[in-house]
């Protein structure tokens, strides 16, 4: 609806200042869009693919129309495969040349549906990798539609969670963890379990739980900034610190409890 390939049965919705229902051709001028389908001609070359799109796009210049598809191809290292047919290429291909493709026209808003699904982990983290520098290079809004919570954890500023139709959350994914996990959790290993270090820990921190898993330990905080603070107190009695992150729950976690509590209420 929003690239004005369907039409809304109610209410409404602007795209770069466009109403999706009244100026439709304006939209899609400002839109490109990739769906969870390649939606390419695998007998046509890659060069053959882009041409046929942005002469679609209303690039009718043959030079303006060549200029840019060597553009977009070398962005996606593509350039050398020009001439080679797409049925050929490997799903990674593909999705790379299906962003291409919606990118030929220079849109300012770029719709993504599931932009790395059925892909294996090398070409899924590439397409990642390549949305990251399209949001820094190519100045276009980037809108990620995706059920793979890693995708929007690693790429998105801000994040919307939806259950049935319906958006039950927004934020950063930062702030959304922070608002359903909880107090963060510090995990420090040690070289050897120590009671000392356990009981100086809940001295300096009587109100917090400290959770012992042999020379792993659990401590809950209400503020990172005390991290040091408490490895200096570990040092101080004589344990031996290997490690300490601090555990926050993923987003993926966050989405799980976020769609339990709706489902609940």
């Amino acid at each position: 609806m929003l690239a004005c390939v369907l039409s809304p049965t109610g209410g409404s919705a602007r795209v770069c200042g466009f109403d999706v229902n009244e100026e439709p051709a304006k939209v899609r001028q400002r839109v490109g869009m990739l769906t969870e389908n390649s939606s390419l001609y695998e007998r046509l070359t890659a060069f053959e693919n882009l041409d046929f799109f942005a002469k679609a796009y209303g690039v009718s210049n043959k030079s303006e129309r060549t200029l840019r598809i060597r553009q977009v191809l070398d962005f996606f290292e593509l350039w050398d495969r020009r001439g080679d047919k797409v049925g050929c290429f490997s799903k990674g291909m593909k999705q790379k040349l299906a962003l291409a493709r919606a990118l030929i026209h220079k849109p300012t808003v770029l719709l993504l549906d599931e932009p790395t699904a059925g892909l294996d982990p090398k070409s899924a983290k590439e397409v990642r990798d390549t949305i990251t520098r399209l949001s820094r290079n190519e100045g276009c809004t980037i809108l990620l539609c995706t059920h793979h919570l890693e995708d929007a954890e690693s790429l998105c500023s801000n994040a919307v969670i939806m259950n049935k139709g319906k958006s039950i959350a927004y934020g950063t994914p930062e702030s959304l963890r922070t608002k359903t996990g909880g107090p963060p959790i510090l995990e420090i290993v040690l070289k050897k379990k120590d009671s000392r270090v356990t009981e100086s820990i809940r001295r300096l921190l009587p109100n917090e739980a400290v959770m012992e898993d042999g020379p792993k330990m659990l401590v809950s905080i209400d503020d990172e900034s005390t991290t040091p603070e408490i490895v200096r107190c570990i040092v101080q009695a004589g344990g031996l610190v290997l490690s300490v992150r601090v555990l926050k729950p993923s987003l993926e976690e966050t989405y799980l409890r976020l769609i339990k509590q709706a489902d609940e209420e």
